[in-house]
């Protein structure tokens, strides 16, 4: 849990501001770069293998979204800064993996930091990803960890001229990149929810050990999914209140929908967050209680055997005289006996409702 929640940045210790040094985990062997450039009436998706390849769509009319999968090789993020005139203290966040979601105005470009996160069903955890997200006048550049992601639906809205995508501009694309990340972020409420649910089935009907580690295991999923969204709400706020020559007022429209939808999960991660720690409670108190009822069913017997014990202790002794040694009915008359005072403590344990 702790690697995901603080990437270790020992590599950076001493070097000067705005190094491009690569923190965090290596998903991907090779950089990719992806181009989908389009306007109301065109459209063009193609893979590119340089740099250079990418410089022709800057400065055109259209819609450019350039994507880039893959931080570690830093040349081709360094020379991606130098093709776009990117500040260095915005390569520096873009391959350090461990940055805070946030939003930087540099002007002429709009720098943003968000996590992506997906849910792993084979291992029931959530995986993260660090996306970064240049906007400019006409493009847009996304920077991500590895290969795959929750942008798809983006991807076909653009190719089948879905919705208002190829109408607006490259505020709109962002707008809507960030939409489905945050879209995403409900999926994965209603998978943590599914099991939220079963535990407190569970939870009441047999309370386990391994009860308790999925509860442990939801609540640190909890706290990494709130680091995660609660900053995005700063983000998306600062967006939708404009400010920027960059985002037009027709965009700022859905951006305040999308801040909404933030406001909405991390509702929803605060109610998960109190119903484990309520559920935490109930278990501790489910296992007490389980303990009290075996310690007062062993009190019980215990306190039944008392008296016998007691008899037979007695009769146990090895002293040559004593009375009823030598009635023939002593054997069984004890017996009765100790069978009637078991019984009398039985019924009386039964009235006082303790059985």
């Amino acid at each position: 849990m702790t690697p995901r929640l603080l990437k270790k940045r020992t590599v950076k210790a001493g070097l000067p501001p705005g190094s491009v040094v690569f923190v965090g985990e290596k998903k991907l062997e090779t950089t990719n770069l992806t181009i989908i450039d389009y306007d109301e009436t065109h459209f063009l998706e193609k893979e590119v293998n340089t740099i250079e390849e990418c410089l022709p769509f800057k400065d055109l009319p259209t819609v450019t979204w350039f994507n880039v999968e893959g931080l570690n090789r830093t040349e081709v993020i360094e020379n991606m800064g130098r093709s776009f005139n990117l500040h260095p203290l915005l390569l520096e966040d873009i391959v350090n993996t461990g940055q805070r979601p946030k939003l930087d105005d540099y002007g002429d470009y709009l720098f943003s930091v968000f996590k992506m996160l997906q849910f792993d069903e084979q291992e029931s955890t959530l995986k993260s990803e660090q996306v970064s997200l240049i906007l400019g006048v006409n493009f847009v550049i996304s920077f991500q960890e590895g290969a795959g992601d929750v942008f798809n639906p983006v991807r076909d809205r653009i190719r089948n001229s879905k919705g208002l995508i190829r109408k607006m501009g490259a505020d709109y694309l962002a707008y809507s990149l960030i939409d489905t990340v945050v879209d995403n972020y409900f999926t994965i409420l209603e998978k943590l929810g599914d099991k939220i649910e079963f535990l407190e089935d569970e939870l009441v009907v047999n309370p386990r050990t391994e009860t308790l580690q999925m509860i442990h295991s939801l609540k640190r999923e909890m706290i990494f999914l709130r680091k995660s969204v609660w900053p995005l709400r700063e983000v998306v706020s600062r967006l939708e209140r404009g400010g920027s020559k960059l985002i037009e007022d027709t965009t700022g429209i859905y951006l305040r929908d999308v801040y909404d939808h933030t406001i909405q999960v991390i509702d929803a991660i605060e109610t998960y967050r109190d119903l484990l720690s309520g559920m935490l409670d109930i278990y501790l108190s489910s296992i007490s209680n389980k303990m009290n009822e075996i310690m007062k069913l062993l009190t019980i017997i215990g306190t039944i055997f008392i008296p016998l014990t007691f008899i037979a202790g007695i009769y146990g002794m090895n002293f040559k005289y004593m009375p009823e040694l030598g009635l023939a009915w002593g054997y069984p008359v004890v017996l009765l006996l100790m069978s009637v005072i078991g019984v009398i403590m039985l019924f009386f344990f039964r009235g006082k409702k303790w059985l």
